[in-house]
Order: structure tokens, then C-alpha cells, then sequence
């Protein structure tokens, strides 16, 4: 359920029109729903009963500040992935004890950021960063408390370039070598080795390979208590998918998967957090674009859009598709035409729908992509030299923007002629 729909022939976020925002702001801009976030984070939670969870907010999925605050007044933790990212959730509003630090290849500075200001958790993925760690804390006079991410070998049956629980893939520790690596945390300086990590992947819309890694999590966990291990918090990652395409079957709704996880470790006497990203705040947004030109060739209708690849980059990256709906509500039963919707960047990969079914558009209509809130603007950039676009939080039926678009001066501003060229 998210909270966009037509009110009075035009699209709103809440209570909020997107065309009101659009000749307030121009086109294209994110639009995030504040009551979408706060029922997502719910849902979520609830859906574990009475086990002993918490939640970790996945920076990565959308790491604009004022939803990152909204996150943090409503009690979410934070998973981050780099030093900046846990800058950015302690400017939030984030208590450094309530966020987890993942992430494959942390810097000794990074690491050395987290243990200074008190990270909860820090999520260890190879021996050498277990070692660095180490010598970090030992030096500081702390002792760290710490996860290793095991790496499964289970195929999370989602796009290659977002699965990432393979022994192939660069994330975590091999399944085989995890135990031994245990063993040697447990001797070293500055680390306190009582959880296990595992996260698979992301858009994963089967419950199996979760089950799977998750049975593999239950095992090692009670061989490394019978070693005297102490394991007593799992961290379960995140990885849900949510429902990009409407006219597909659904993803499997939270609750479905909080039964699964009461089944694999309902017993277990352990403290399980989450990592959930996409499946807060995918749609909570959309991305509300301008039709700029319309093309008719010999074999196809193009509707070029404001918006291009360097705004959404998830269709040129991973084939992901998204709703596109236009802003002002259609006739019922108008007839629709068959376009491409494309982008003006200049590459052909800048293409967000082939043969989309949409009413007849004209230059100037708007239309919006939905389920945009998680991977969109975090993964945005200035190629072709485009500013980035504003991104705008509604409540009810106030709305902010609280991102601007930058001036060109501003985009330049970190570059500079060497003396030569001057």
C-alpha cells in the first residue's frame, strides 16, 4: 500500500498534488510520502510478533536526510555501508549504538570513525579487515562488538548484478571458512565476536533461498555455541522485494516472511535484527518527469522525457521495469497508445519502457514512476552534465523540498583550471 492516488482528476502524494509541486519546483523531481514511510516501518516490525528484533534502516535504498530523520523519530536504526553514510544516519538523528556498520571494503580510517563514536555492531566480511579492526580497537582501548557476514552459497534467484549470497560474489566470508575465523575473532584484542551476519540479496520475491540461508545461519550458530561461542544476536540483513510491476504476481507480503523466520529461529533464544531497505521506502516515492517531445518513426511512438538515466538509473542497470502513470487522471475507458519513454541522455541505454501502454500524451503532460523511492535519486549523477533533481518529503498536506536542485555554478563549483589553462 503506498499513498499516491488520483484526487479530483490529478495524482496526489497524500494530500499534496504533484502538479502543484511540479509548477512550484519544475520537473523532474522525487517525491517521498511521510505516512508510506511510517506504515512500511510498521507493517515491517509487526510482522515479527513477539520475537526480539530490531530494525536497521538500509542507507543505501535512500539517503536523503530528512528521510533518514522521519526513520529515525519513528525508532529505526540504521545499516550503513561506508563512513559517510554513518556521518549522514548520526546527522539524522541516529544514536551510533542503534546503527550496524556492513560493507566490503572498509578503510582503517572508516573503521577507526566507527569505533570512536561507538558503532553497535560492525559487520566483519574477511580476515584482513578482522585483523585491521583488531589493531583499531586494541588501540583505542575498546573492545568492539562484532558480526562476521557468512557468504551461504545460496542463490537468491534475483538479478546478477544484486544477488549477493554466491560463494562468487565479493560479499562475506565463504560458508566453509567462517568457523575457523570465529575461532581466531574470539582470541583477538578489541573484538567480541557474538553475532552472525548474512544478507543474500536484494528484490528477492521467494521466500526459499531466505529459509535456505537462514537454516544454514540456525546451523553454524549451534556448532559455534557448542565450541563455546557465545552467539546471541543474528543479523538477518534485508533483501525483500516489493512489487515494481502491478501486473505481476506480488512479492511475498512481510508477515508471510516474519512466520518464516519465527519458524527457523523462533527457539533460538537470540536477538534478530533486520536490514530492510527497498521494502521501506521503494513506494513510498515517485518520480514525477515532464514529457519534453513527442517522436513518431516508421515503428515505434517515442515519448522523450526531462528525466533521464542519470536520475533513474535502475532500467539501464538492472532491466528493471516501473509503472509509469501519467499525473492528470484519464477518461475512463480512454484509449491508449503504445510508446517507448525514453530519456534525453545521450546514450541508447536511456530507455525506461518499451511499448509502454499509456493515454494519448501531449509535450508538457507529466507523468510519474512509482515504487522510485528506493535506489533512485541515492544512485542519481550529473552525466551530461544535468543538475541533480530536487527531491521533496509531503506530510498530510504539507510538502518540502528538501533537496534543491543545484545552480550550474554549484556543480562546478569543486573544479578548477590549473594554472596553464588560466
Amino acid at each position: 500500500m503506498h499513498h499516491f492516488a488520483y484526487k479530483k482528476g490529478v495524482l496526489h502524494a497524500e494530500d499534496v498534488s504533484l502538479a502543484l509541486i511540479a509548477a512550484k519546483v519544475g520537473t523532474p523531481f522525487y517525491c517521498y510520502s511521510t505516512a508510506t514511510l511510517a506504515r512500511h516501518l510498521d507493517v515491517f516490525r509487526k510482522a515479527f510478533g513477539q520475537m526480539d528484533t530490531a530494525v536497521h534502516f538500509a542507507v543505501k535504498a535512500n539517503s536523503n536526510l530528512a528521510v533518514l530523520r522521519t526513520l529515525a523519530n519513528l525508532g529505526a536504526g540504521f545499516d550503513v555501508v561506508s563512513g559517510g553514510e554513518l556521518q549522514l544516519a548520526l546527522k539524522a538523528g541516529a544514536k551510533a549504538a542503534d546503527c550496524v556498520f556492513s560493507g566490503v571494503g572498509k578503510t582503517k580510517e572508516e573503521l577507526r570513525y566507527a569505533v570512536d563514536v561507538g558503532v553497535g555492531q560492525i559487520n566483519i566480511e574477511s580476515e584482513s579487515e578482522m585483523l585491521s579492526l583488531s589493531a583499531v580497537a586494541a588501540a583505542a582501548g575498546k573492545t568492539v562488538r562484532v558480526a562476521l557476514r557468512v557468504n551461504p552459497d545460496v542463490d537468491a534467484g534475483t538479478h546478477e548484478k544484486i544477488t549477493t549470497g554466491k560463494k562468487e560474489n565479493k560479499f562475506g566470508i565463504e560458508w566453509t571458512l567462517a568457523p575457523g575465523l570465529y575461532r581466531k575473532a574470539k582470541s583477538l584484542p578489541g573484538l567480541k565476536p557474538t553475532a552472525i551476519a548474512v544478507h543474500i540479496g536484494s528484490q528477492i520475491t521467494d521466500l526459499a533461498p531466505f529459509e535456505n540461508a537462514f537454516l544454514r545461519v540456525r546451523e553454524m550458530t549451534l556448532a559455534l555455541r557448542a565450541e563455546g561461542i557465545e552467539i546471541d544476536h543474528l543479523d538477518l540483513g534485508g533483501g525483500l522485494g516489493v512489487p515494481y510491476d502491478f501486473s505481476a504476481a506480488a512479492p511475498p507480503l512481510p508477515a508471510a516472511y516474519g512466520q518464516m523466520v519465527g519458524r527457523v529461529f523462533g527457539n533460538m533464544g537470540c536477538k534478530l535484527s533486520f536490514e530492510p531497505g527497498r521494502v521501506i521506502v521503494g513506494n513510498a516515492g515517485v518520480l514525477v518527469a515532464a514529457v519534453t517531445v513527442l517522436k513518431t518513426g516508421t515503428a515505434k511512438k517515442f515519448a522523450v522525457l526531462d528525466a533521464g538515466m542519470n536520475d533513474l538509473v535502475r532500467p539501464a542497470m538492472y532491466d528493471a521495469r516501473h509503472d509509469i502513470i501519467p499525473v492528470r487522471e484519464p477518461a475512463q475507458g480512454a484509449l491508449q497508445t503504445k510508446y517507448d519513454v525514453v530519456g534525453p541522455v545521450c546514450e541508447s541505454s536511456d530507455k525506461f519502457a518499451t511499448d509502454a501502454p499509456l493515454p494519448a500524451l501531449a509535450e508538457g503532460d507529466l507523468v510519474a514512476f512509482l515504487t522510485a523511492g528506493a535506489y533512485g535519486a541515492t544512485m542519481s549523477g550529473t552525466y551530461n552534465t544535468r543538475p541533480l533533481v530536487p527531491e521533496v518529503l509531503v506530510d498530510g498536506a504539507s510538502w518540502a523540498v528538501v533537496r534543491r536542485r543545484p545552480t550550474f555554478d554549484e556543480m562546478l563549483a569543486l573544479e578548477q583550471l590549473p594554472a596553464w589553462l588560466k
